[in-house]
């Protein structure tokens, strides 16, 4: 194009030079040339506003290789456009028949896109509800919770009061910290939930319909126990009836307990607990037994006391000495600690037992869980004591913590929120019974 400029300069020249106008003959040269392009240029702009319609405009040289490239890019474009469209008619095929509920949400949680079993679940309406935030339709303090700080990381289960009341449950999927959007997965889980329902009901009353008969069965095998004219040689067995009558009892009342832990109602009233005398009781109470470790120590690091429902702390901190001391050899120690800091509340029950292998540790708190069954029938364990700590401590917004290694020990830490932690009553006096923790820093036996 260059080259064929320069020439029609030189021919412009000679040509003015013959006729004595050089200037007038660059001129027209010039603007001919300008006239030129831009009308090239015009057919360049109506092809590119129009091509799909019209085809590329034939011109040569370097126009030419322009449209060449500009056809090119267009068509992979095209080609990239077609196949994305189908990428996403097939995604939206794919998430209309899912049995999960979808919704792409923005950085402020706002509703970008869902599928049509998210939209018949929570009542969405495209034009309606798109660009608003989901906690304004969802308006569960759970799940509200749940949106701001991730946690649980399984995500949340909500009751709709509506018309189908049903189970929902809310897991939050995020591409990285930092990304801006997210996708909310909705499920229907009211056949599990029913089914869970009617397991706790089941459990419930067969425990309440099993305590009858076996108090009955119990008060005939201590009236013969004491018999004395019973004949010797069904001493034994009456006394081994009775040990698997009390077993039984155990198990019952634990079951019993979890259920009404599970069900949520019938809760205990919350008050100040003193943890730091309810562990010297129980140091107390451990001591008294023939059969315990050698050691037991006692480390109270701090006086504040715990907002919660006494009963119910108990029974947390019982069943883990109880299986610190089942599972501890007579020669082996046991550690009960409280103290508090910055991240609230925290009681740990570390014995030199056994130790647990680190596949068993999460599924420590499932109910009849064991990890060497026949030790713990030999021990009379019901397998429970450890669903009632998990519960229990859910219904005071606490978390269980376990560290053990095989063949050193174990290490069960309970850790409440820093709201429960309140200061020792003023009006608190010391007794015997329950001495205060601070004249029990750190007390052992040996």
């Amino acid at each position: 194009m260059i080259s064929r400029l320069s020439i029609a300069v030189v021919v412009a020249v000679l040509v003015g030079l013959v006729i004595g106008r050089v200037g007038w003959a660059l001129a027209i040269l010039l603007g001919s040339y300008v006239i030129a392009q831009l009308w090239n240029l015009f057919r360049l702009e109506q092809w590119l506003r129009r091509r799909r319609l019209l085809t590329p405009p034939d011109m040569n040289g370097l126009w030419g290789e322009v449209i060449a490239i500009v056809d090119r890019i267009y068509r992979r474009k095209q080609f990239h456009k077609s196949r994305v469209i189908g990428l996403l008619r097939e995604f939206r095929r794919l998430t209309t028949a899912m049995p999960e509920g979808a919704i792409l949400l923005g950085p402020e949680h706002e509703i970008l896109w869902f599928n049509r079993r998210a939209g018949d679940w929570l009542s969405l309406r495209r034009r309606r509800d798109r660009g608003i935030r989901v906690e304004n339709l969802v308006r569960h303090p759970a799940f509200v919770s749940y949106l701001r700080d991730g946690t649980p990381v399984d995500g949340v289960i909500v009751h709709d009061s509506g018309e189908h009341g049903r189970w929902l449950s809310f897991t939050i999927v995020r591409p990285g910290d930092d990304a801006e959007r997210s996708l909310l997965i909705v499920r229907d889980v009211s056949h599990e939930m029913q089914v869970e329902s009617m397991r706790k009901d089941f459990v419930a009353n067969a425990s309440h319909e099993l305590r009858s008969p076996l108090t009955v069965i119990t008060g005939y095998l201590d009236a013969l126990a004491d018999d004395q004219g019973l004949d010797p040689a069904w001493s034994a067995p009456i006394q081994e009836m009775r040990r698997q009558s009390e077993r039984m009892s155990t198990i019952i009342n634990d079951l019993l307990e979890l259920s009404k832990l599970e069900s949520g109602e019938r809760r205990l009233p919350e008050q100040p607990v003193d943890i730091g005398g309810m562990l010297a009781l129980l140091r107390r109470e451990v001591s008294s037994l023939e059969q315990r470790p050698r050691t037991l120590t006692l480390t109270v690091e701090s006086d504040a006391w715990l907002l919660a429902a006494e009963g119910e702390i108990h029974s947390i901190v019982s069943n883990l000495v109880s299986n610190a001391v089942k599972y501890t050899p007579v020669e082996g120690e046991i550690e009960l600690r409280w103290w508090t800091d910055d991240g609230g509340a925290h009681v740990s029950v570390r014995d030199t037992g056994v130790g647990i292998a680190p596949e068993n540790i999460p599924r420590l708190t499932e109910r009849f869980y064991r990890v060497d069954s026949g030790r713990s029938r030999d021990m009379g364990g019901s397998g429970l004591g450890l669903a009632i700590v998990k519960h229990a401590l859910q219904r005071h917004e606490g978390t269980l913590t376990v560290a053990s290694v095989e063949g050193v020990g174990s290490t069960f830490t309970c850790h409440f929120p820093a709201h429960r932690v309140v200061p020792r009553p003023d009006d608190y006096a010391d007794h015997d019974a329950a001495p205060h923790a601070a004249s029990e820093r750190r007390i052992a036996d040996a």
